[in-house]
Order: C-alpha cells, then structure tokens, then sequence
C-alpha cells in the first residue's frame, strides 16, 4: 500500500497534474483546460466511488429473502440524466474558447518559416533575411524574443514531421503540401528543447532542435548580426551544414 501510495503520489505533478508547465500564453491555456477536464474527472470519480461503496455497503446481503422491488424514480432519473449533459455542455465551451484562443492568428511581430525535412529543420526569418539549418547530429537553434507575438508557418518537404516542444505543451503535424500556421507568446527567457514526434525514417530520433527565448533587445542584435541572404532551395536544406546560420 505504501509503495502504491509513493508511485501514485510521484506521478502526480501539482498543480499541472503530470503536464509540463508552459512558457507560453497558449500553453498556458490548454493547460488550464487539462486542469479543469482533471479536477472534473476527480470529482465524478469520488461522487461514483461513494456511491458504489455506499450501495455495497448498505444493500450486502443478510439473508436470502428477496428485497423489495422498486420501479421508476421520476426526480432521481432527471437528475442523473440533465446533470451529466449540463457538466459535457460546460466542458464543450471551455474546450471551444481555448481551442479559439489557441488557434488564433493575431498580426506577428515575428514570423519564422519553419521546414521540417529528412532529418533536419530549417528556420527562416524572412523580413530580416536570416535562415538557420540543421541536420541530424547538428541540432539548429531557433531564436525567438520575449513577451512579443511569433508566428510560425510550419512546412514539410518531404513525409509528415512532428513540430513539439515540451515547454510549450504544444504539438502540430508538419505536413507536405499543406502550411500550418499558428501562434506563440513566450513568457520566460531560456533555452528549450525541441524534437521531431511522428516516425519519419532512419535518422527520426536525430532530429531534434533548440528553441532560445531572449529579450527583445538581444533578439534585434542577433538578426543584425546574422542577417544575410540565404537561399531557398530544396538541395541547401540536404547539403547545409548542420546548424550553421547564413
């Protein structure tokens, strides 16, 4: 029992319930979502616990004589069919506002195209013309301001990649043919770990990548010191060296 007790207790992360703690306004909201959908869950879980322990409890047998039959509860009935329905329809609102606030694509102060490829990534800041490349072993780093809107357009070149970032509590496919769009704003400065998540070939588990949040001001030297003008092509993204900024 005590054993079980430490197992139980270790998995429980408080207060994100086993979740990373995000970096970003948009973790933060799925997070606050898995919070609400979890404390939800517990409580249905007590009310039915009781509920079987009581019935267990009061209604064992003692004797082998038939109890009384009992038919239809009118007001009882009601109230387990309306409330159930009333917590799903409350769950579905939340779940439509976060999924909203997720999604939502407001005017960037940043925008970086991102292309996922056999095995590497491609960061491109097309405003400021700078391109970071990466392959395999070579994990390229994507910097990234502070407090400031970043859009990210995330492609494929070839199969379906996984774009995941733990510290984010964010996933999305990186699909051929197909550009995903969406939005992050980053609270905390750091350097944060990034990997492929869909079986993509022989060197999947090699790609990975960094994600570096830095202030405002670092990220504006940064570009100036990196920018130049990188091409585009599909053979820079196989044959650049790995992480190297041109």
């Amino acid at each position: 029992m005590a054993v079980a007790g430490g197992l139980l207790l270790a998995g429980c992360n408080l207060p994100t319930f086993g979740e990373t703690k995000p970096i970003t306004s948009q973790g933060q909201d799925s997070i606050k979502l898995w919070q609400g959908f979890f404390i939800a869950g517990a409580v249905v879980f007590l009310f039915v616990f009781c509920l079987i322990a009581w019935a267990s409890i009061r209604y064992r047998r003692r004797s082998h004589a038939i109890p009384r039959q009992t038919q239809y509860h009118t007001i009882l009935e009601i109230f387990y069919t309306v409330i159930p329905i009333v917590g799903v329809l409350i769950l579905f609102g939340f779940t439509f506002v976060t999924e909203n606030n997720v999604d939502a694509l407001p005017a960037p102060k940043v925008s970086v195209t991102v292309t996922a490829f056999q095995w590497g990534w491609r960061f491109h800041y097309a405003k400021q013309d700078v391109t970071v490349i990466g392959i395999e072993l070579q994990d390229p780093e994507m910097v990234l301001p502070q407090g400031e809107t970043v859009r990210i357009s995330l492609r494929s070149h070839d199969v379906v990649h996984g774009f995941y970032v733990p510290a984010f509590d964010f996933s999305r496919y990186a699909q051929p043919g197909i550009t995903n769009r969406f939005t992050l704003n980053l609270h905390t400065l750091g350097t944060y770990r990034g990997q492929c998540t869909q079986y993509c070939g022989l060197f999947h588990s090699l790609m990975r990548f960094r994600v570096r949040v830095v202030t405002p001001a670092q990220f504006a030297t940064w570009l100036r010191t990196h920018r130049s003008g990188g091409t585009t092509s599909r053979a820079s993204l196989t044959a650049s060296a790995g992480g190297a900024v041109r």
